[in-house]
């Protein structure tokens, strides 16, 4: 078992930090990390949970969709969000309102997204193919955060395809220029979330940087996390996909890194009274009608392998809470869990992109300061 110690995140001028007591993380993902699952999850096992990602564009000019994104529970201790944009004077901007204005305690910045409408612009996970940009951006982000106190972590990939890896280099200028920790991602934005993440690219990273080194990708169980940590000597998990579904995990990794062998296998009937309580929060959040359509997505996931039936489509249809009520109350509460579904991934999964879009001469030079990439942070708060 990997030897395990609290993570601890701290701004360059601050000795004290942002202490995580169980080193896992909820990464950002659109459309579901939002106060209501944050909650949901904390209530199952302990960790840092990050909220939405938004993008620092929206957040300096007040777009009030990414603001009403930066909703906090009453219970949410360290408040942790993940900042996206292109610009290095917009995301010291866009830092210091989350500080000053939204308490944030945590911001995490975004290198690593894959989606084609960002990187045929030059951002997500392909800006960091322009170093001196990428050095940048995390120099005047840390500087602005830091007046707050605030610590400023990065999280990126391997790189565009195997043939221009960026991720010692990221981890190098993240170190350099005062970031508090480094989350890689094992798949290059070529893989998007297909085939399987190469664990041993975080060991390469950990040798190579002094800072924390956190370790996402193909993490479904407990086990999981346990043998990245011990395979890659990381200082903590990132958990994404893994958790669709199945808040539960955060209960299981609490548990296996205390040592205990108990793991949580919920019958349909316990995962159900998840779902209300699911709903219940979401409606607290947004109302019913917007959060019980919002709980739609989700129900897929958390069926993933029960024996449901006719009522896996009522349930994706939802539109009440008397409804989920009673659709509920017609599940088999004894239905075992479904073994056979564990350690299989979640989520998308999708096929490789093959060459990944890009914008013209972009591998030219490794610089990329005089570049206007604006367009690469349009309309993406969440995604």
């Amino acid at each position: 078992m990997p030897t395990l110690a609290p993570l601890r995140l701290h701004a360059p001028s601050r000795p004290d930090a942002v202490v995580v007591d169980l080193p896992v993380v909820l990464a950002p993902m659109a459309g579901v990390t939002n106060a209501a699952y944050r909650q949901l999850c904390r209530e199952q096992g302990a960790g840092l949970y990050v909220c939405e990602m938004i993008t620092s564009r929206g957040l300096v000019v007040g777009d009030q969709k990414t603001r009403d994104m930066l909703a906090f529970d009453p219970g949410e201790k360290t408040r942790s969000v993940q900042l996206y944009g292109v610009d290095p004077d917009v995301m010291a901007d866009a830092a210091r309102i989350l500080a000053r204005d939204f308490a944030v305690d945590h911001i995490d910045l975004n290198f690593g997204c894959p989606v084609p409408k960002v990187t045929r612009k030059g951002g997500g996970g392909v800006l960091p193919y322009k170093r001196d940009r990428l050095r940048a951006i995390v120099r005047e982000t840390v500087r602005a955060a830091d007046e707050f106190g605030v610590p400023v972590t990065i999280k990126t990939r391997i790189g565009i395809d195997a043939d221009h890896e960026t991720f010692l280099d990221a981890g190098r200028i993240a170190q350099e220029e005062g970031a508090a920790a480094i989350a890689l991602h094992g798949r290059t934005v070529a893989q998007a979330y297909s085939g399987e993440a190469d664990w041993e690219r975080i060991a390469e990273l950990v040798a190579a940087v002094d800072i924390p080194v956190l370790g996402n990708g193909d993490i479904w169980e407990a086990e999981d996390a346990l043998r990245m940590m011990d395979e890659t000597g990381c200082d903590g998990v990132v958990i994404g996909r893994g958790c669709l579904g199945r808040p539960w995990l955060f209960g299981d990794l609490a548990a296996a890194f205390r040592g205990e062998g108990q793991r949580l296998r919920p019958t349909l009937g316990e995962v159900g009274r998840m779902i209300i309580r699911h709903a219940e929060l979401l409606a607290g959040l947004q109302g019913e009608r917007h959060g019980l359509t919002d709980l739609r997505k989700h129900m897929a996931w958390y069926f993933k392998g029960y024996p449901v039936g006719e009522l896996r489509r009522r349930f994706a249809m939802v539109s009440s809470l008397a409804e989920l009520h009673e659709l509920v109350g017609m599940l088999d509460p004894d239905a075992e869990f479904p073994v056979a579904e564990l350690g299989t991934p979640r989520g998308r999964q999708g096929s490789p992109r093959g060459k990944v879009v890009l914008p013209h001469g972009w591998y030219d030079d490794t610089s990329g300061c005089e570049l206007d990439l604006a367009e690469a942070e349009l309309d993406v708060s969440g995604g």
